[in-house]
């Protein structure tokens, strides 16, 4: 029997991880097996064949996208081409909807001329819940499993796309981070330790850091920079040239949050790092004026920090856009250092949070459901 061919398409360094982790998983299910596509370095690291490494060129927002419309019309019929040519058994897809919904759509459409009929899995909703509700129907027509990672969106797919497989495997972060050991909420180290998480985009970088820094400064605390790569340590230094002598760290996230009293960081995947490891956080983020306006427009959620959503109110508070200066930050971050009974009350919510996000085994979870999907499928 040939081995089993699996594409798939990860366009951020947070679904390079995940693909990583969900590939590994599939392996050591059912062993090798072919995978190649897009996406960065830790899909290389677990064997994947990556054509075209998405994650260097990822962007946040609708100008930024438009901006950059021809370089990813390029990669995108690359990509097209070489899922024709190979025709694997299974496309997954891996968030980045602004890219990967077309690129289902076009599969579809192509696949339609041919005998080849692959099972397409998106892993990790698209925040529809958020903004742009009526791309369900499409996802409905053309996705033949959608695996989910909170645990309200099953529900909310089985209302407005009640023909839509979708199966709540759980989060990858009760699989990274297990078993962990919190500190004493009422316990702050002295001075404290503030982390700067300003983002995992070069946009982030420049528009965040210069006031994170801003705000370190006026709080009595010890900062540490986190930052995913030497490229962007080298950018940083460039924007914000007066942090060449602070403690910066390329990596090393979990390490960090653990040894932190507080952090300020940028809206995204690592809001929920923080949340996990019962870190009390101050969540900002500036993009473009005209996302900022489009967002205004369309979003349908009253936060954008994913630990906010899961509780239904304002754990972290957030900031945005020109709210997001340097007297708000430092303010916030001062309350959490001298209150403690807010510490205290935080590490609960926290906690609850985390008990919401399906305990460990995620990866195999959703291992075993790709890998029951696609089996069926040759069956037939």
């Amino acid at each position: 029997m040939s081995r089993s061919r699996i594409m798939l398409m990860a366009g951020e360094a947070s679904g390079d991880t995940l693909a990583m982790e969900l590939i590994e998983a599939m392996r050591a299910e059912k062993g090798e097996l072919d995978a190649f596509g897009a996406g960065g370095i830790q899909m290389k690291k677990a064997g994947v064949d990556v054509a075209i490494d998405l994650t260097e060129h990822a962007v946040v927002g609708i100008w930024e996208a438009i901006r950059n419309y021809g370089k990813f019309k390029r990669f995108f019929n690359r990509l097209l081409n070489l899922a024709m040519e190979k025709q694997p058994d299974a496309i997954i897809c891996i968030d980045n909807p602004g890219f990967n919904l077309r690129f289902v759509r076009a599969i579809r459409e192509r696949s339609s001329k041919t005998d080849w009929r692959p099972k397409i899995i998106y892993y990790i909703s698209p925040q529809l819940w958020a903004w742009h509700e009526s791309r369900v129907h499409q996802i409905e027509r053309d996705v033949d499993l959608l695996l989910s990672i909170f645990p309200f969106e099953k529900e909310w797919y089985s209302k407005r796309a009640p023909g839509l497989p979708v199966e709540f495997v759980g989060h990858p972060l009760c699989d990274r981070y297990p078993d962990m050991d919190f500190r004493d909420p009422q316990e702050i180290s002295k001075p404290p330790k503030l982390l700067l998480l300003p983002g995992s985009r070069a946009k982030e970088v420049g528009r965040h850091l210069g006031v994170m820094v801003d705000a370190a400064k006026r709080v009595n605390a010890t900062p540490l920079i986190v930052l995913p790569n030497n490229s962007l340590v080298a950018q940083a230094k460039l924007h914000v040239p007066e942090i060449s002598d602070w403690d910066i760290r390329v990596g090393g996230l979990p390490e960090a949050l653990a040894g932190s009293d507080l952090a300020i960081a940028s809206s995204g995947t690592v809001t929920l790092e923080c949340a996990w490891f019962r870190v009390p956080t101050v969540v900002l983020y500036k993009t473009s004026w005209i996302t900022y306006f489009l967002g205004k427009l369309f979003l349908k959620v009253n936060h954008i920090a994913m630990p906010n959503l899961l509780a239904g109110c304002e754990v972290f508070p957030e900031y945005i856009q020109r709210d997001a200066s340097a007297e708000n930050l430092a303010r916030e971050a001062d309350r959490f250092i001298h209150d403690s009974t807010r510490r205290e009350q935080l590490h609960s919510q926290l906690g609850k949070i985390a008990d919401s996000l399906g305990g460990k085994g995620a990866a195999g979870r959703a291992s075993k459901a790709v890998w029951r999907l696609v089996n069926d499928s040759i069956r037939i």
